[in-house]
């Protein structure tokens, strides 16, 4: 076959739905080249049909797993073990040249010039630049490097428990041999590194080509107003409202209309929403069942709606209405003792029930 393509991998339909508006985003700036997606059984086949209906190849793969909890929980991140499953990028050998790019990323611009990059050549990652981030990375396809990539995994582990770390180990020599296989930031310009180096951002933002949603920053998980069409970014993440803004512009003109109630998770769930209507009393207990989703699911707002002043607020609400209160609810006063600005907590007894997150606006 020969050629080269844009691969990507999702492992559920809620991860999907960032793999459908990145697929959206290369054909928007026209990429020359094929859009493959692996995929694992977790995905339905309703959302598979609709990868299939932008992307030219939908692969299925079988799971694999670090099992290495213990550096995983360093990270605080024990869904990262199933990235692992990246490597079977290197088994699509109908092609001579591919990029790996996370779906949890969105193509801004053409990036095709990244093909004439050797592999492997990928962008520093933010927390620590010697090593790169595999989130976009050149590679070339091939069963021998499969293979030599599993019995590496098996023997050597990863300092990280995620793929990121493995390749890091097996790509050893990324740091310091050749120069030519570090890409510039603009092409893989985590989310989180704007936050921390604003001054830059504004310096070189307009030329960012791949923007990476890591952390708690998906798109898909972010507060979004379907009434005013307008998404809204974590407190202190503002500099970042363009970029989301375009991540659920293409969501809405290209890949809302194609979701299904017989999707599982999020993608369901956002199938049941109506866009640019006044917020019925439906609409409105479908977004709290998807916000219910996010809580238990572990993505919570801990700085925006769900923040600590928020659910206090609708906790307080609640109590203030309910039966059966014998005494003033909690009060938090802030102590002016000391220069730290200590806050108490005088906790007075209560009668009342648990709130559900669904039930917080």
């Amino acid at each position: 076959m020969g050629g080269f393509a844009w691969v990507t991998l999702v492992t559920n339909d809620s991860y999907s739905l960032g793999a459908l508006v990145l697929a959206h985003s290369l054909r928007r700036v026209r990429t020359q080249h094929d859009l493959a997606v692996l995929i694992t059984p977790g995905v339905t086949e309703s959302m598979r049909e609709k990868l299939a209906s932008i992307f030219t190849l939908v692969q299925e793969v079988n799971l694999l797993d670090s099992k290495d909890q213990e550096n995983l929980e360093v990270l605080r991140r024990s869904e990262l073990g199933i990235t692992f499953t990246k490597l079977h990028c290197w088994r699509l050998v109908q092609y001579d040249k591919c990029i790996f790019i996370d779906a949890d990323t969105l193509v801004i611009r053409n990036c095709d010039e990244l093909f004439e990059r050797e592999e492997l050549s990928a962008a520093p990652d933010v927390g620590w630049p010697d090593c790169f981030n595999s989130g976009v990375f050149v590679f070339r396809p091939s069963q021998e490097t499969f293979n030599s990539l599993m019995r590496f995994a098996a023997n050597k582990g990863s300092f990280d428990g995620a793929d990121q770390g493995l390749l890091n180990m097996y790509f050893s020599d990324w740091a310091h041999k050749d120069m030519s296989k570090h890409l510039p930031f603009i092409y893989n310009m985590c989310s989180t590194a704007t936050y921390s180096y604003a001054s830059a951002y504004r310096q070189y933002g307009e030329n960012v080509r791949i923007v990476h949603f890591i952390g708690a920053t998906k798109p898909w998980l972010l507060y979004f107003d379907t009434v005013t069409g307008i998404v809204h970014p974590p407190p202190g993440c503002n500099h970042l409202q363009p970029l989301l803004q375009i991540w659920w512009n293409i969501f809405c003109d290209n890949v809302h209309s194609q979701l299904t109630n017989t999707m599982g998770g999020l993608a369901g769930a956002l199938s049941k929403l109506t866009l640019g209507e006044c917020r019925t009393d439906e609409q409105q207990a479908i977004e709290d069942h998807i916000r219910k989703q996010n809580w238990e699911q572990g993505y919570i707002d801990f700085m925006g709606r769900d923040s600590f002043d928020n659910i206090l607020k609708k906790i307080n609400e609640t109590l203030a209405t309910a039966p059966g209160i014998t005494s003033p609810i909690t009060e938090i006063e802030e102590s002016q003792e000391n220069s730290n600005n200590r806050v108490e907590i005088q906790e007075i007894a209560v009668e009342s029930k648990p709130i559900s997150p669904g039930t917080l606006n």
